[in-house]
């Protein structure tokens, strides 16, 4: 069976509008055919939920790059291993608590002499401004619970901070907008994790991932078949995905006709429920 794990903004999303319907095609075929297609966004639970809302996605989902996966009840035969269970959720976890990383990134900051601003300091209006959310998004987009992203306020002074973070046992990575304090946890790994949990419940999957941001690099690398959005750094990221392949079209356009010659109609795959 055919496995998906997709990012969301600039991806299924368009990275201006987040708009999403020249991905319907592909949608409506994933739906036909039974596909299950896994969330993974550097987003929030709380922003997920909403979007799974709006595009009809009943799967399970992976947050905040990679800090934890989100698998509805029920959906899997059996309980899945180390999980514990959260409003009516199966939930893994990987990542530190927030405000650890908030403090990391405060310590970082003044070791190295480089100002940062982090979604902690800034209002949901500020939020909405910056990432062109409506406030009710940037409400949930501040509802942090394993990542902080940040803006950097002195470039030339950028080496230091990362090397700061880096020396406080924290990880970094860089998403379309901002960068992100983190822990061990990363996108990879949820996705090896439910892989495998695909796997255990349904026998042998194919692996098809769909990115077009630096954070989303790892997990592309680990799938069976990694799709690049087109974008204004998709050389970088095909640097790191060799195996990539760059679609023509950006965002939601992209991302359907990579799916669509990918998964056949009739195929009709058979998931864990």
């Amino acid at each position: 069976m055919y496995l998906i794990f997709t990012d969301l903004d600039g991806t299924l999303l368009d990275h201006g509008t987040y708009g999403w319907e020249a991905a319907r095609p592909a949608l409506d075929r994933l739906k036909s055919e039974e596909v299950p297609w896994i969330i993974v966004t550097s987003k929030t639970r709380g922003e997920v939920e909403l979007w799974r809302r709006a595009l009809g996605n009943g799967h399970p989902f992976i947050v905040e790059n990679g800090g934890a996966a989100y698998i509805p009840a029920g959906y899997l035969p059996g309980a899945a291993r180390g999980a514990g269970r959260r409003g009516g959720y199966e939930v893994l976890e990987w990542g530190t608590p927030y405000s650890e990383l908030v403090a990391s990134l405060e310590t970082a900051s003044r070791c190295s002499q480089c100002r940062v601003r982090g979604f902690h300091e800034m209002t949901p209006e500020e939020v909405g401004r910056l990432c062109e959310l409506p406030l009710e998004q940037a409400v949930l987009a501040k509802q942090r619970e394993y990542g902080e992203p940040f803006l950097i306020l002195d470039p030339e002074r950028t080496e230091g901070l990362l090397a700061a973070i880096e020396g406080q046992g924290r990880r970094w990575t860089k998403g379309g907008r901002f960068w992100h304090i983190l822990a061990a946890n990363d996108k990879a790994v949820a996705v090896q994790a439910l892989t495998a949990l695909f796997e255990e419940a349904c026998g042998p999957v194919v692996t098809i991932g769909l990115g077009d941001g630096l954070n989303d690099a790892g997990f592309l690398n680990l799938v069976a078949a990694p799709i690049l959005i087109r974008s204004s750094h998709s050389g970088e990221l095909q640097a790191r995905v060799p195996r990539g392949e760059v679609t023509e079209r950006p965002g939601p356009a992209g991302w359907s006709d990579a799916l669509l010659k990918i998964i056949p109609a009739g195929h009709r795959d058979r998931g864990p429920r």
